[in-house]
């Protein structure tokens, strides 16, 4: 089950309502690279694809493709700002390893990206 933070909802609106796309979807993925073998990709479209699943989360509206959803199960998905700026912080537990820089990670997974 993907859960987003009070704080990710709130920047994914702070988001669309910069970009003037209220009506956009989140779109979340994973993709093959980075130094560990996998990394998050999210942006906001229009367009919903055949392989997509939807899911409604507050006013949220997160597509995430069907070879994501396997390694996007577990996700939390939160938003934090620091000395540094803000960002989103992508919690899976079902990560067995990360890279150094904390881009890129392995799943214990077949993966079929």
């Amino acid at each position: 089950m993907i859960e987003l933070t009070p704080a990710a909802i709130k920047e994914i609106k702070r988001m669309q309502n910069s970009r003037q796309q209220p009506d956009s979807y989140f779109r979340l993925g994973v993709k093959p690279g980075g130094c560990d073998g996998l990394y998050y990709t999210f942006d906001l479209c229009y367009t919903k694809e055949n392989s997509d699943r939807l899911h409604t989360i507050e006013d949220i509206s997160l597509l995430i493709d069907e070879q994501s959803l396997n390694y996007l199960s577990d996700l939390r998905l939160d938003y934090a700002e620091d000395l540094m700026g803000g960002g989103f912080r992508f919690h899976n537990s079902l990560i067995t390893t990360s890279c150094r820089c904390g881009l890129s990670f392995t799943i214990n997974k077949t993966s079929n990206l």
